[in-house]
């Protein structure tokens, strides 16, 4: 199914209405017979499928619940009361369960604390006393149970503020806890971090920011500082933020939790909802309404009608871990303007582009240099990597990448054993000679950012270190990497993987040989997704287009990727090389000359001439 059918253009409150109804219709023949558990297919999580089957219930409330507050209706919500009583009652053979720490369950209790809150009079008041009795017991576990030291602390704020809200007995003292935890993570220019050293993704604006401006809708009166703080950091964020979308609505693939989806807007539709004055209503209602078109031209849904785990397409390739069959349901997130009336000034103000953006923009707390193209829409994150790593799926690829691309998103690997298998893109791969086993950048020793270069410091092998300078820009980006091994090596540049459809047109020129250059070595192709180029301009042997193996990459499910070869003795190197990437369709290829690259190479030194004009020197000695 590659897209929704609904009858209107999404323009209007009734248009978004629709788009859920059309999203949530198809679900009803799966729920269980009390109503308690969804099961939307049977691939494998980590936690039991009871358990991602009550994940899948909770997460249709993030979009039926704004719709009730809104005043709308749904097909569905008598049979989710009915879930809640079954859910909830410890007699019932589809009774959710005693919780333990750190538990699946912790999470899908807050979008239940979030309804308490805005719908008490759809989700507590048409329960019996002895039901609201077993709904508070079981959700009342949260604070039993230690939620992970990260965003999770919001569930517990969120699940004790719906107390609050209907009159019930909470942790006063958990709550404020958390809410002073949570204060620790946040960085600067409103950005946070996913835990104390964690990386800052899309949990920013979905999860810290979108908790936060709810908490500041509903408890403006009750904690009018911590509401006011909350919506000063998001306003801040948004100018950051901004610069994630591109001019047709997509938005930067980067991160874990992908599978979300639509839920990239949903910072948007918490600005709304909260009321934070930083841009034009009309600006803010784009940026929603033109992300969910663009996801909703895509091919994410199966053949009855479901969100399928999956970025562009389905694909369990690039799922983590934790991606159950109803996780993509959070995605509804960004329904929350369903809760504003008709009258309100974000469906009634004409919707706006883009305002006018920087080619370049600095983004250090994400470690981060975003960088647009106004000729092709193509916006692209910059990465210097992190000082740290953790144990999620591909982790290598989702955070350490060099750059990121709205245009051609990136790929993981399949598995270990070659170029194929690995799909290197935007990657330094390097295998001990012969071995065909490829290693990439995990975590860095050393970062920085200077104008629009980005240098780190990584070491594959503990006798392996690299240094790595981007300079970033579009529609060419330059590389280079100071290489100090001990051991023999067989090294991969990997440039933008392109999305291969029907045509293809392919280039590759060059090889070295007797240790001089003959010619360029060079690697390109252009499809009718746009072109994807690499050129060496030091040290590099020869030039290949690598087929990845197939749903690598989240856009596309079948790619090229051109990509630049050498052979390493032990010793130190200089690697230079030139990137190109065009997602427009009709876009070509072709190598450039390295003088119009703005880089001079020389025996002690780089010197890179920047956006701004100047002169970076880069030591290599």
């Amino acid at each position: 199914m590659n897209s929704l059918t609904v009858n209107a253009p999404l323009q209007t409150r009734s248009d978004m209405v629709n788009v859920l109804e059309e999203l949530v219709h198809p679900l009803r023949p799966f729920y269980s017979e009390g109503g308690a558990r969804l099961g939307l297919g049977k691939s494998g999580v980590s936690y039991p499928a009871a358990v991602a089957e009550m994940e899948g219930f909770s997460r249709v409330l993030w979009g039926l619940v704004p719709l009730l507050a809104g005043g709308g209706s749904s097909e569905l919500w008598d049979v989710v009361l009915d879930g809640i009583r079954c859910g909830t009652n410890p007699d019932h053979p589809e009774y959710w369960g005693e919780v333990g720490d750190y538990d699946q369950r912790l999470v899908e209790m807050a979008v239940f604390g979030y309804a308490l809150a805005l719908i008490p009079e759809h989700i507590w008041e048409p329960l019996h006393p002895e039901e609201r009795d077993r709904l508070y017991r079981w959700l009342n576990q949260i604070n039993q149970h230690p939620c992970h030291d990260c965003n999770w602390l919001f569930f517990n704020v969120l699940v004790n503020v719906g107390f609050r809200k209907v009159g019930l007995p909470y942790d006063a003292e958990q709550l404020e806890r958390n809410l002073n935890r949570l204060d620790v993570f946040y960085l600067e220019d409103g950005w946070y971090s996913d835990g104390v050293g964690g990386h800052s993704d899309y949990y920013v604006p979905f999860a810290f920011h979108y908790y936060g401006l709810l908490y500041a809708r509903i408890m403006e009166q009750e904690d009018p500082r911590r509401a006011q703080v909350y919506k000063e950091r998001a306003a801040m964020f948004a100018g950051e933020f901004l610069a994630w979308f591109a001019p047709d609505g997509a938005a930067l693939p980067y991160g874990r939790s992908l599978t979300y989806r639509f839920a990239q807007s949903a910072f948007w539709s918490a600005l709304a909802y909260a009321g934070v004055d930083v841009l034009p209503m009309g600006v803010i209602k784009g940026l929603v309404l033109r992300n969910l078109r663009w996801w909703l031209s895509q091919p994410m849904r199966s053949s009855e009608g479901l969100l399928t785990v999956g970025y562009a397409y389905p694909n369990l390739v690039m799922a983590e871990n934790y991606n159950a069959p109803g996780s993509p349901y959070w995605s509804l997130k960004a329904f929350l303007p369903l809760a504003l009336p008709e009258d309100h000034p974000f469906w009634t103000a004409e919707e706006l582009p883009l305002p006018e953006l920087p080619a370049l923009k600095v983004q250090r707390p994400a470690h981060l240099v975003l960088a647009r193209d106004p000729a092709s829409g193509h916006v692209a994150a910059f990465n210097t990597g992190h000082r740290g790593t953790n144990e999620h799926t591909h982790t290598s690829a989702k955070y350490e990448k060099f750059v990121y691309s709205t245009g051609f998103g990136f790929s993981v690997p399949r598995a270990e054993w070659g170029l194929s298998q690995g799909a290197f893109d935007s990657m330094l791969a390097l295998s001990e000679r012969g071995e065909n086993l490829y290693r990439v950048r995990r975590r860095n020793q050393k970062t920085s950012i200077q104008d629009n270069v980005l240098y780190a410091v990584w070491k594959p092998w503990s006798n392996v270190e690299v240094h790595t300078w981007i300079v970033a820009g579009l529609p060419w980006h330059v590389r280079i990497h100071r290489i100090e091994t001990k051991r023999a090596l067989d090294i991969a540049e990997g440039g933008f993987a392109l999305g291969v459809e029907t045509e293809l047109t392919e280039w590759i020129e060059g090889e070295r040989t007797g240790g001089a250059e003959a010619g360029r070595i060079a690697a390109g192709a252009a499809s009718p997704v746009g072109a994807s180029g690499v050129q060496s301009l030091l040290g590099f042997e020869s030039a290949e287009l690598i087929r990845p193996n197939a749903n690598t990459n989240v856009l596309y499910p079948r790619t090229v990727l051109p990509t630049l070869l050498a052979s390493l003795e032990p010793g130190v190197h200089l690697l230079a090389s030139a990137v190109y990437g065009d997602p427009s369709p009709g876009a070509s290829w072709q190598p450039a000359a390295p003088e119009a690259l703005n880089l001079t190479i020389g025996e002690r030194a780089i010197v890179i001439t920047t956006c701004s004009g100047n002169d970076i020197r880069i030591g290599l000695v």
